[in-house]
C-alpha cells in the first residue's frame, strides 16, 4: 500500500500512484495554443462575417456565457463596472454583456482579426461604446489594473496548450 502524498493543492491521497501524478501531463501542445491558429481562424471569421453577417463561432458555447452571466446577476455586479474579456474573439460575450445592461466593457485579444471580427459585430450591433483593443494578456506591462471583473471563458486554456510554453 502507497503512504499518502502531498497534492499541489494541498490534499492527501493515498490511493495516488506514479500513473495518476503522471497524469498531469495528458494533455499535450495543440495548435489551439497557437497565435498562427487563432489569426487564421478569426482571418476565416472576418471574411464570413464581412460576406454574410455570421459571426463565426461561440468558442466554449452560449451556456458558458450564460453561467458567467447568471454568476454577475446573483453577485450583483453593478452595470457600470469596468469590465474586461480576456480573449475576446469575435465579440459575442461583450455583444451579451451590453444586452444584459453592462456599460463599461472593454474586449482584449492578441489576434488583429479577432480585434477587427468583434469590431465589426459590435457595429453591426449598434455598439459603438464598447473598447476593443489588441493586446496580448501574458505581457501587457500592468496595463489593465483598473478593471473591476475580468472574465476569461478560455483563453487560460489555449495558454496552456501553447506547444512552446506549455
Amino acid at each position: 500500500m502507497e503512504a499518502a502524498t502531498e497534492s499541489p493543492h494541498g490534499c492527501g491521497n493515498s490511493s495516488d500512484t506514479e500513473e495518476d501524478r503522471d497524469s498531469d501531463t495528458d494533455f499535450g501542445p495543440s495548435k489551439l495554443g497557437t497565435k498562427e491558429y487563432w489569426e487564421a481562424t478569426y482571418q476565416n471569421e472576418l471574411e464570413t462575417f464581412k460576406d454574410v453577417g455570421d459571426v463565426g463561432e461561440i468558442w466554449f458555447g452560449e451556456e458558458s456565457m450564460t453561467r458567467v452571466l447568471r454568476w454577475m446577476d446573483k453577485t450583483t455586479i453593478p452595470e457600470n463596472a469596468a469590465i474586461l474579456d480576456i480573449g475576446t474573439g469575435n465579440g459575442a460575450f461583450l455583444v451579451e454583456l451590453a444586452k444584459h445592461g453592462y456599460k463599461n466593457l472593454t474586449g482584449i485579444d492578441y489576434s488583429p482579426a479577432s480585434v477587427e471580427l468583434a469590431r465589426n459585430v459590435l457595429q453591426a450591433e449598434d455598439l459603438t461604446d464598447v473598447t476593443v483593443k489588441e493586446m496580448d494578456f501574458l505581457n501587457c506591462q500592468g496595463e489593465l489594473k483598473d478593471f473591476d471583473v475580468c472574465i476569461d471563458k478560455g483563453t487560460f486554456d489555449a495558454i496552456s496548450l501553447n506547444p512552446e510554453n506549455a
